[in-house]
């Protein structure tokens, strides 16, 4: 045997070694293996695991603060788009590059231990140009459909993972007190058993079975029931107050829900930025540790807010300490990720954070993602992007805008008559996806115009109107220059004026009055000279000051935050849909009222609500004694 014959052989048989080692190393690592159980493959993997690959697991890192290669190189666990972070072009494709990008960075470590990837997706995967965004929770509240919900739960989640996204921070399980806060329309309602409810359906439909889409409900605990002015923003503001309510409220109102998600399989769980009696819930080790962990049995892990941890102490070396000792696992950084790895280093390093908490922290990571199948699945190939604003969801988001309408007055004015000559539209919310869209669209804090593809509720009726039907829009109301043939100023079979808010988000959209602009009451009266039947329309994220316009319209319908199918608003005017929504929040008559006293709320008098929680009229039932009363109060 010649000597390239020999040196041939030995290279084979060093090959076949090598192969077999690998395998043998391959079997040994049984975290690898999807056919182990969870918990094995989580201790086997935590045992592999130096104290900075744990920390950088705790690390949630916004995505316009790293680059993949900080992802290798500081073994982050989890990276985030928050509102408005979104790739250039802010394509579905690009969206599934870039997370696929920071993706395979964590692949290529030590252990090859997969990021998880959050965003916002509380209406729909919203941070996406195309992509459905269905009615905010607050009009999925007033529809009351559970399995209405799920569906929209389930479709979400297919639009998430076709960009290669498996954890969403939805849904909020805040049975929301006062509706001055700018988050009320994150919230399915004031009731705690609506909120329970419509919450499970949500994160059920979003988690699926197998699991799809890690949910992460919040704020945990007693988001929604801070008091006016305890905000650190100022005196007039509520948005990451303080929750003054002594412990038996806090769990009849407050906690059940949360109860509920911890039994269905939650996972992940969010702790707001608010306080309870003074204590930041980021540094509250009772109700993290004690209560969700200890007494509610929550397995999964808990993430910060953003920069959450940094308010818990202007110290923040004590703020880190504090919050992973009471029980926060991930930090949403979401910027310096440097400084918080350091950080939390030395104080486990100078045992001011026990090495067991963080091997505690670790593990509760590790078993979301080897539940939710990071470990064993490819981030994504393209195939589904198709589903992102399919055709499909477009139809259920148009379902679910017209389940949402509530209707609030009808005095023989809808539903629109398929014959009419004239309709006039007006509004500053008439031809407006972004304002009929609300906050966390595309933007944080949402945006005007065409921020994103839709049907705008003028677009709708105009496409669901009858071909010999003329409609004019002026989205100020001047209808002067339209003329009967007499030269007279023509007056329209109906006008509809859609009013509202324009996108705000948390503490930006906190509000005091409630008030309609006074721009839209001008708008709304002269439309009313103008037409036969005056029907308004309120696009808000909460029940706005409207007495006024209530007894000045024949009709009046609270729209909520529709998303981007307005097609479904005009389904319900023109009677090809009914009235089935009813009230998720009591609506004031004037904002001296608020915040309510729900357990000593009048029902009579002009001391009581302009309507009360669960109002809502239908066609076939018009008639109130609350519009009875409001006429009554407007004159006194």
């Amino acid at each position: 045997m010649n000597k390239q014959v020999r040196l041939f052989v030995f290279l084979l048989n060093l090959c076949a070694l090598l192969l077999l080692t690998t395998s043998v190393l391959a079997q040994d690592e049984l975290y690898r293996d999807p056919t182990q159980p969870i918990e094995t493959r989580v201790e086997d993997l935590l045992a592999r695991m130096t104290l900075a690959e744990k920390i950088g697991q705790m690390t949630l890192v916004e995505k316009n603060s790293l680059n993949p290669q900080a992802v290798f190189d500081y073994f982050i666990g989890g990276v985030l788009s928050g509102g408005g972070g979104y790739p250039n072009p802010n394509t579905p494709e690009a969206w599934l590059q870039m997370v696929t990008a920071f993706q395979d960075a964590a692949l290529d470590t030590r252990l090859g231990i997969p990021i998880i990837y959050g965003v916002d997706a509380v209406h729909g995967h919203n941070n996406v140009r195309g992509a459905t965004i269905f009615p905010h929770n607050i009009g999925l509240g007033a529809a009351r459909n559970a399995e209405l919900v799920e569906q929209i739960g389930a479709a979400t989640a297919a639009e998430l993972m076709a960009t290669g996204i498996y954890w969403n921070y939805a849904p909020v399980l805040a049975p929301v007190q006062d509706i001055r806060w700018g988050r009320t329309y994150e919230s399915f309602g004031e009731n705690t058993e609506l909120v329970t409810d419509l919450g499970l359906a949500f994160m059920n439909g979003l988690q699926g079975d197998p699991l799809m889409v890690l949910a992460t409900p919040k704020h945990y605990l007693g988001d929604g029931g801070t008091t006016w002015g305890t905000s650190s923003f100022g005196p007039n503001n509520m948005d990451r107050g303080d929750t003054q309510v002594d412990e038996a409220t806090l769990r009849e109102l407050y906690l059940p829900p949360y109860i509920e998600a911890v039994d269905s399989g939650a996972l992940t769980l969010m702790v707001s930025f608010s306080s309870w009696n003074g204590v930041p819930m980021h540094a509250h080790e009772y109700l993290i540790t004690d209560v969700l962990k200890g007494e509610l049995g929550f397995t999964g892990f808990v993430v910060s807010d953003w920069q959450g941890i940094d308010l818990v102490n202007a110290d923040y070396y004590q703020a880190v300490v504090a919050s992973i000792n009471a029980g926060v696992d991930m930090n949403m950084v979401p910027q310096d990720y440097r400084r918080f790895i350091t950080t939390l280093t030395r104080a486990v390093e100078a045992g001011d954070v026990p090495q067991e908490r963080i091997d505690d922290a670790v593990r509760r990571i590790l078993r979301a993602k080897f539940a939710v199948g990071l470990f064993d699945r490819v981030t994504g190939d393209g195939a589904a992007l198709d589903v992102v604003g399919s055709a499909e969801h477009r139809a259920l988001a148009r379902q679910a805008v017209s389940e949402s309408l509530v209707l609030l007055k009808n005095e023989d004015a809808l539903p629109l008559a398929a014959d009419a000559t004239t309709i006039f539209v007006a509004g500053s919310a008439a031809d407006d996806i972004g304002i009929q869209s609300g906050g966390w669209t595309i933007e944080w804090q949402g945006g005007m115009g065409d921020i994103t593809i839709g049907t705008t509720i003028l677009e709708g009726i105009t496409a669901v109107a009858g071909t010999d039907t003329h409609i004019a829009f002026e989205r100020l109301g001047r209808f002067e220059s339209i003329h009967d043939a007499a030269g007279n100023p023509a007056m329209a079979d109906y006008g509809i004026v859609i009013v509202g808010e324009e996108p705000y988000a948390e503490w930006e959209g906190d509000n005091a009055y409630l008030a309609l602009s006074r721009g839209d009451r001008t708008t709304i009266e002269r439309v009313r000279e103008q037409s036969e039947k005056l029907i308004v329309i309120v696009v808000s994220g909460r029940p706005l000051v409207i007495t006024e316009p209530l007894n000045l319209a024949d009709a009046v319908v609270a729209a909520w935050l529709p998303g981007t199918e307005g097609a479904g608003v005009a389904d319900v005017l023109f009677g090809a849909v009914p009235f089935t929504g009813t009230l998720p929040f009591t609506w004031l008559r004037s904002a001296d009222q608020l915040p309510f006293d729900f357990a000593n709320l009048p029902t009579e008098g002009c001391d009581a609500p302009l309507f009360p929680y669960g109002y809502g009229l239908t066609y076939e039932n018009n008639t109130s004694e609350w519009l009875d009363l409001a006429v009554e109060c407007a004159a006194s």
